[in-house]
């Protein structure tokens, strides 16, 4: 039974019983709660998926971003350890997902990804999140060739003075805590606003009882200070602190510390006349301070590649900024014209023997920097019924090789693409045509989009990585993606479903390839190849009786490296989401299961700059069970037990287990066991 004994008798748990105590003569009845615990997330609009970050939902999301967005159809996660894992949206990873926090990008450090930018996101402090699929916008940045994934907050002017807050406290096994809370206070014209995250968990154990090296703990303080003149104009000055640490069961090194520091400010003016609807501009700044070390969170044995402690130190500052205005055009058309920008300087610090030659010693030493400027359009006019959504973006991209030199082996040698410099005019653009039918609850739609994507700093100039035909990878050639996307929507009063289907063609593909053998060397390259993608999702939501309510989901992909011929790597198998709940006055019941078939289609050694195929992988289908409970208005209740009959299992998109020292290598990191976990949430 992969239960810790803190699990009933920690003080979370004991403070959750308390503060519960007071509130039981307030559990009258009330209207239906509806989705207390949210266990999947619908497509409501065409290719765009909107869920609320605030609400329970099951299975159990970590606290930071990726884990988040597992529980969308068609996401999946490369797991690492507990936390920190990389999103993966239809077999596309890393860059190709473009994540937005509140129109920012902020940037990780980590040459080998222990800090994807998911791992600075705190899903409980924003108030929704917005998934386009596919290539279909050009508002919120470069890149999207898979989806966009934006994390946003709302800003409320306030009609009379006051305060208002909310909170939530969670406990569970292997000593997961969480405590979220948020106050705002102010007037119409002046409103401050805080909030601050700690999340927790120990090494958890999976369902044959072994334990993974997966423990950690983080922190986050973010803060806003607005002035409201009016109900159309809002400046806003934004700020956020955050730091951690976290064990990894994949590598030889943990993460020992991941501040961020940033600030932010906005500018929003609305209704300036007939035509011009809205202006919006911001600037922003974002400073990663990562360090990963291989003895604070392990016991250090020493190894032919580190016979000492050792310590690696790298950083990323990143400035950004946006304009744009929204115009009211004739025939009932509406366009968004802007520009954006970003700088981000990239360097690094490291010691081989933290005890003769302690890191903080040492210099930083910039090893990359890009540069990137847009100038993007999109535009919504009404056409045979329905209506025409298209953009277009042109982005000028250039980036410098400073690094001197590489390390090969043992050896420092000549970098041939020192100080190199390169630049790039890259184009994306799409159109869609959606229409409702008349009368009735259904939407389809059609559109195609393309997108030429900049090859990032893990894939250009991360260390350890080559071209096949020189020690640099600097010299990769960018992503073209080429995707059509197509679907329908129905909304009705007691069934509701969505099916979306794309195809995709990927030229100059950037596949990432380890165990190349070069001379006498085994080497890992970054490779350009021809690659497709096709596949789909589909959800359905059927209210069976009154209070009762069943929900499914299916996500499904399959790719081709037409290059070699072979199967793309990389990619999840078939996945299927079943719910069964049931409501009543102020509770809420219901179960989960996610079934997932067997793997075959794979790549061993190929893949993307997150991980490599291993190899096959068996189906597996994972059982759960929640509840929720409102006491009072404003305060729920929310419990669960996840991975109930403690299967034993692991995701296809997984990195490999390491040896650790106290811990049991596998081949991949397995999930956790059981888990029982439960959620009180409050407002103000």
């Amino acid at each position: 039974m992969s239960i810790h004994p803190a699990t009933c008798k920690s003080p979370l748990a004991i403070a959750i019983a308390t503060l519960l105590v007071p509130s039981l003569t307030h559990a009258a009845a009330e209207p239906a709660l509806g989705e207390v615990v949210v266990t999947a997330a619908r497509m409501q609009r065409p290719l765009e998926v909107v869920t609320d970050p605030k609400a329970p939902r099951q299975p159990l999301p970590a606290h930071d971003g990726a884990d988040y967005l597992k529980t969308i159809p068609g996401f999946a996660v490369i797991r690492k350890g507990g936390t920190d894992g990389d999103p993966v949206f239809r077999g596309m990873a890393a860059s190709r997902v473009n994540i937005s926090v509140d129109g920012e990008q902020a940037l990780g450090g980590c040459g080998m990804r222990m800090d994807p930018p998911t791992a600075y996101i705190y899903p409980e402090t924003f108030d929704r999140v917005v998934v386009v699929k596919g290539p279909q916008t050009v508002l919120h940045g470069p890149g999207n060739s898979a989806a966009t994934v934006i994390f946003e907050r709302d800003r409320v002017r306030l009609a009379t003075p006051g305060v208002d807050g909310e909170g939530s406290l969670l406990g569970g096994s292997f000593g997961r805590n969480d405590v979220v809370a948020r106050l705002r206070l102010g007037n119409e014209q002046f409103q401050g606003e805080l909030q601050g995250t700690r999340a927790q968990a120990d090494d958890y154990e999976d369902g044959a009882g072994r334990e993974v090296h997966s423990a950690y703990e983080r922190w986050s303080g973010n803060g806003a200070l607005a002035w409201t003149p009016d109900e159309r104009t809002v400046v806003e000055l934004t700020g956020a602190l955050s730091d951690g640490e976290a064990s990894y069961a994949d590598r030889a090194m943990d993460g020992v510390k991941f501040a961020r520091d940033n600030v932010g400010l906005k500018f929003e003016r609305r209704e300036l006349g007939e035509v011009l609807r809205k202006v919006e501009a911001q600037a922003y700044y974002n400073y990663v301070d990562h360090v990963m070390d291989n003895y604070s969170l392990r016991d250090f044995v020493p190894s032919a590649m580190m016979p000492a402690p050792a310590v690696s130190n790298p950083d990323r500052k990143t400035t950004g900024a946006r304009a744009a205005v929204e115009l009211a055009l004739p025939r009932g058309a509406v366009a968004t014209v802007g520009l954006d920008s970003q700088r981000n300087v990239h360097t690094l610090r490291s010691t081989m023997n933290q005890l003769t030659m302690p890191y903080e010693l040492r210099a930083r030493v910039e090893d990359a920097r890009f540069e990137q400027l847009g100038a993007f359009g999109e535009f919504v006019v009404p056409a045979g019924g329905g209506r025409v959504v298209a953009g277009l973006r042109g982005d000028q991209w250039q980036a410098r090789d400073q690094r001197e030199t590489l390390r090969i082996g043992m050896s420092n040698v000549p970098n041939p693409t020192a100080k190199a410099q390169r630049d790039d005019t890259l184009w994306s653009g799409f159109a869609r045509y959606e229409r409702g039918q008349e009368d009735g609850p259904l939407t389809w739609y059609g559109g195609v989009g393309h997108v030429e994507r900049f090859p990032d700093y893990w894939e250009l100039v991360s260390a350890g990585k080559e071209s096949l035909d020189s020690l640099s990878a600097f010299g990769t050639r960018p992503e073209r993606t080429t995707q059509l996307d197509v679907g329908v929507i129905s909304a009705g009063d007691t069934l509701s479903f969505s099916v979306s289907g794309f195809y995709s063609r990927v030229d100059d593909f950037i596949l990432i390839q380890s165990g190349v053998p070069k001379g006498m060397r085994s080497v890992t390259v970054v490779r350009n190849i021809d690659a497709e993608t096709w596949g789909g999702e589909a959800d359905a939501s059927w209210w069976i009786a009154p209070g009762w309510k069943a929900v499914g989901t299916l996500a499904y992909v399959q790719g081709q490296n037409n290059s070699d011929d072979r199967p793309l790597a990389q990619l999840a198998p078939l996945e299927a989401r079943v719910s069964l709940s049931y409501e009543q006055a102020a509770w809420s019941a219901g179960a989960l299961f996610r079934g997932v078939l067997a793997q075959d289609r794979y790549a061993v050694n190929q893949g993307n700059i997150v991980g490599q195929d291993l190899g096959p992988t068996p189906g597996f289908g994972v059982l759960s069970l929640n509840a929720g409970w409102r006491p009072r208005p404003g305060m729920l209740v929310s419990a669960g037990i996840d991975n109930l009959l403690d299967r034993d299992y692991a995701e296809h998109l997984s990195r490999s287990g390491a040896m650790v020292a106290g811990f049991e290598q596998t081949t991949r990191v397995h999930e956790a066991g059981r888990t029982l976990w439960l959620k009180l949430s409050a407002e103000l």
